[in-house]
């Protein structure tokens, strides 16, 4: 049966979808969002909010990564942060190892550590996908593991716990001046946020896409889907390597920012449960939770150290509450308690659950 139009009403109901898109409030809200990253080196131009900014939006993405791969496959991983680290050092390595950094090292390194990402992805998961419970997440926290002592130890290419100072090309370099008179921090400020929206984008349409839907699927009810004869195991693997070769590229990026890269902060267990942190805080299988997490993360993480100078000026004839205001780390883990309890489901799921259940409660008398 066709529409008048000549569609089927599957295609008619996705057709009115995508004309009522930009109808609705979030969308608005995503506008806004995004037009508050790209203004905010007019309006705040100082370099630890633009720093903020920007990892913010780095690591919104690669939670979002992370998220197509738990929330939307169901595949419990623990060594997602090591393929950002693979990104963070092949980028590295490529400007600071092949001679004289040029705009052509930078694109080798992303494409290296693109393809050396998808080869490890799939070699995990060809020999662990097939076996359920969780031995996978064991497998990748090994791999994670193993990837972090070889940077450690291999000194003499990674730079050890040093780690590496890459000097970078063109107007990516310290100092540069870039087009339209903006400075090269800036350029590769817009570059970088750039990449993670075009990550982001690819992300939303990937999860909503006819395989991201059978992907869902095989998340809610695997046995089913054998049923029916979708081969999950390939699904799967798509999946697990789909979300790893974003990761890498948002390392390579990460690289491009920082222009610094050492084991702890693109290869250590701290990154990865910073990311399940982020993923959780949002909301599991939300995508768009991956911002609100990244924000709630990193701005606390941020701004509650700088109780210890306030805590000094304000209290200065007590030393309890100076001592008080020094305990950062205790606030923290009280907030974070805090959004666990009160929003089961993760920040931004929670809040799409009360609003779909007030619409089905107005859906009677409509």
């Amino acid at each position: 049966m066709r529409t008048a139009a000549g569609l089927t009403p599957v295609q008619a109901a996705r057709a009115a979808a995508r004309r009522g898109r930009w109808r609705e409030p979030t969308a608005v809200v995503r506008l806004g969002l995004l037009l508050a990253w790209v203004l905010l080196p007019m309006l705040a131009p100082s370099f630890q909010t633009l720093d903020l900014a920007l990892k913010i939006a780095l690591f919104a993405a690669l939670a979002a990564s992370f998220d197509v791969v738990i929330g939307y496959t169901g595949i419990v991983s623990f060594g997602h942060a090591m393929f950002f680290g693979f990104g963070a050092y092949a980028v590295a390595l490529a400007v600071g190892k092949l001679g004289a950094p040029t705009y052509g090292h930078v694109l080798l390194g992303f494409l290296v550590g693109m393809a050396v990402s998808a080869t490890v992805a799939i070699v995990i998961g060809a020999f662990s996908l097939r076996v359920k419970a969780l031995f996978f997440a064991m497998i990748t926290l090994a791999f994670a593991e193993f990837a972090l002592i070889l940077a450690v130890q291999w000194s003499a290419l990674t730079g050890g716990e040093d780690g590496l100072s890459p000097k970078l090309p063109g107007v990516f370099a310290a100092g540069a001046s870039g087009p339209f008179g903006l400075s090269g921090r800036l350029v590769t400020y817009y570059t970088v946020l750039a990449v993670c929206l075009g990550c982001f984008l690819m992300m939303r349409r990937f999860v909503h896409s006819p395989l991201g839907r059978t992907l869902q699927a095989i998340r809610d009810n695997e046995l089913r889907a054998e049923a029916l004869g979708y081969r999950t195991f390939v699904f799967q693997l798509v999946a697990s390597s789909f979300g790893s070769v974003v990761a890498t590229v948002l390392g390579g990026c990460y690289t491009l920012w920082v222009r610094y890269v050492n084991p702890e902060s693109t290869l250590g267990i701290p990154i990865m449960l910073d990311v399940l942190l982020m993923v959780i805080i949002g909301g599991i299988g939300t995508l768009y939770g991956g911002i609100v997490g990244a924000a709630v993360l990193l701005t606390a993480r941020t701004l509650l150290p700088n109780l210890r100078g306030l805590g000094a000026t304000m209290f200065s004839g007590s030393e309890i509450l100076q001592r008080l205001s020094e305990r950062w780390l205790l606030y923290f883990g009280i907030l974070f308690i805090l959004v666990v309890f009160f929003f089961p489901r993760g920040i931004l799921g929670t809040l799409r659950e009360v609003a779909a259940r007030r619409r089905r409660g107005a859906a009677p008398e409509g």
